[in-house]
C-alpha cells in the first residue's frame, strides 16, 4: 500500500504517493506522470506499474500529481512550473534518503520533465524515459547528458513513432539503453505490466556507482 503525502512545491501543496520496497531500499526513484492537459496524473497503469515494478526491486518510488491535477495547487504552466515541481519532489525524496542513489524517471510528458530536470541536477544519477515524446520537445540536457539512460517505447506508438525515438537514441551519448515493447500503442494499452517488467529486467542489477 502506497504512503499518500502531502509537500509543499513552488505553486503549494503537491498531492504525492510513496511505495517501499520489502527491504532497506537501494535507490529513491521519482516518477513524473504524462501531460496533465490530456487526463494524466500519478495513478496512470504505466506510472502505477512502474512504480509497483521499481519497488519489487529494491526502490522507494515517489509518485506525485503535477500541479493543478488532483489534490496538488496551481495550474498548467506549459511544462516550466511542472519542472519545479520536479525538483520539489526530488528535494523531498532526497532529504527523505540521503546516501541513497537517485534516479529521475517519468512517462510520456513526464519523461521530458524528469529527463532534462534529472539531467541537469547532480544529485540524479540514472535517467528512464518511457515513451518519450522526442518530436515535442527538445530534451537539450538530455542530449548532453553522460548519465546513464534507459528508455522503453511501444512498437506502435501513434504518437512518437519507434523511427523518431531510435532516431533520438542514436544520438545519445552512452551509457544508454533502449527496449521496444511489441504491439505496443502509446498509452501501452493492455500492456503496462509489460513496461514493468521491461524496467525490473533492465534496472535490477543496476547501480550508478562504479565498481
Amino acid at each position: 500500500m502506497a504512503d499518500v503525502r502531502e509537500i509543499t512545491g513552488p505553486a503549494g501543496a503537491v498531492e504525492c504517493l510513496i511505495d517501499k520496497p520489502a527491504g532497506e531500499p537501494r535507490a529513491a526513484v521519482v516518477f513524473a506522470h504524462p501531460l496533465p492537459i490530456q487526463g494524466g496524473t500519478m495513478h496512470t497503469k504505466v506510472v502505477f506499474q512502474s512504480a509497483k515494478a521499481l519497488t519489487r526491486i529494491g526502490c522507494v518510488v515517489m509518485r506525485f500529481n503535477f500541479r493543478g491535477v488532483g489534490r496538488s495547487a496551481g495550474e498548467w504552466d506549459r511544462g516550466n512550473g511542472e519542472k519545479d515541481d520536479y525538483r520539489a519532489a526530488l528535494d523531498y525524496l532526497a532529504g527523505q534518503h540521503p546516501g541513497l542513489e537517485l534516479w529521475a524517471a517519468g512517462f510520456s510528458f513526464g519523461s521530458y520533465i524528469a529527463a532534462e530536470v534529472g539531467a541537469g541536477d547532480d544529485r540524479v544519477c540514472a535517467l528512464i524515459a518511457i515513451a518519450p515524446p522526442v518530436d515535442r520537445y527538445e530534451f537539450a540536457r538530455v542530449k548532453q547528458s553522460a548519465k546513464p539512460k534507459f528508455i522503453v517505447h511501444g512498437e506502435r506508438d501513434e504518437l512518437i513513432s519507434l523511427r523518431q525515438v531510435r532516431h533520438f537514441y542514436a544520438g545519445l551519448p552512452e551509457p544508454k539503453e533502449l527496449v521496444e515493447i511489441d504491439r505496443a500503442n502509446h498509452l501501452f494499452d493492455g500492456q503496462a505490466s509489460e513496461v514493468g517488467d521491461a524496467l525490473q529486467d533492465l534496472l535490477e542489477d543496476f547501480t550508478c556507482k562504479m565498481p
